[in-house]
């Protein structure tokens, strides 16, 4: 939490450590907004400056917000655009001229080292909001189609979708898969038999399916390279190593950098696979047992974070497979 709390410290907030600093727990005693310029760092989590962007609204100046670092930005476009929807507009400035928006017409925000303007006097309304579908979860069931050489539809996903998981989809088209899109939603075919071909991919706009893609990697013509991920130590578990030490135990060859991991072809063993509390791991490495007898995943329970009745969804899909 240290970059959060670093930049809740710029604005006047008192924070007193209840153990190890800059992790929970602590006590938080607010002064309202005593400064309208704040840095974050985002280099682990683009969450902190979502969190700051959505509130920035309440200041009673106009609040600027410097940004280092750049991962998850596809998320911050999330959030501004879902906050203009709601009434509060905010502006990406140059870092050199932050006097000046670059442009108020997009609100693509790319660069890193970027500057953000939040005007004073703007609030939020009330309004009826249709949300997306989440992109994240239906990954699993793509990655589905991949490995069994088969057609999935997902309802109401789109290619014109926000979220940055919609990337992960034209990775499969790499490794062999056809895209349809209808009203419905996406409709993605897998190659026949599930044959696979290996790739080299950066993932750092979708980051969340390095798990997704390292689970069915195996199963490739060729070794499959994914870069720029190695902010996902940070995450629920360190996933670079939970990946490795999964895979590993699987009987599939891993190797690991400081941002990247390539996993090369194989055939998994049947095995127990430890979930480290992270609904990711025990999600994304269930499709093993797709194409493997004997997959155990430990505490699928965790699962609930996001996706509650996953397995039992899985398992309704697979029973119409028969």
């Amino acid at each position: 939490m240290a970059p959060l709390l670093a930049s809740l410290k710029e604005l006047g907030c008192e924070i007193s450590f209840q153990g190890k600093e800059g992790f929970f727990p602590f006590i938080l005693k607010g002064h309202g907004f005593a400064a309208n310029r704040i840095t974050v760092d985002i280099g682990h989590s683009s969450q902190f400056l979502s969190a700051l962007l959505i509130a920035s609204s309440l200041a009673d100046r106009d609040m600027y917000i410097q940004v280092t670092g750049s991962h998850g930005m596809a998320y911050i476009d999330i959030t501004r655009r879902m906050m203009a929807d709601f009434g509060v507009t905010s502006h990406l400035l140059s870092e050199d001229t932050p006097a000046a928006p670059v442009s108020q017409e997009s609100l693509t925000s790319k660069e890193p080292g970027a500057v953000f303007l939040i005007p004073a006097g703007q609030k939020y309304r009330a309004m009826d909001y249709p949300i997306e579908p989440d992109v994240s979860a239906a990954c699993y069931f793509y990655a589905m189609a991949a490995l069994l050489g088969i057609s999935v539809t997902v309802s109401g996903v789109h290619t014109s979708s926000m979220q940055g998981d919609i990337a992960f989809l034209h990775i499969l088209i790499q490794m062999g898969c056809t895209l349809t899109e209808s009203p419905e939603g996406i409709r993605l075919t897998g190659p026949a038999e599930g044959r696979l071909r290996g790739v080299t991919v950066n993932m750092a706009a979708c980051s969340d399916q390095a798990i997704t893609l390292a689970a069915i990697a195996p199963f490739a013509d060729g070794p499959t390279t994914i870069n720029g991920i190695g902010h996902i130590r940070y995450q629920e578990s360190n996933r670079l190593l939970a990946i490795q030490t999964e895979l590993d135990r699987l009987g599939i060859l891993c190797e690991t950098d400081a941002d990247s991991l390539t996993i090369h072809p194989g055939v998994p063993t049947s095995g127990e696979v430890e979930t480290y509390d992270d609904h990711r791991m025990a999600m994304g490495f269930s499709l093993l047992g797709l194409r493997t007898d004997g997959i155990r995943i430990k505490d699928p329970a965790c699962c609930r974070k996001t996706f509650e009745n996953y397995f039992e969804v899985l398992d309704s899909v697979i029973a119409k497979l028969n």
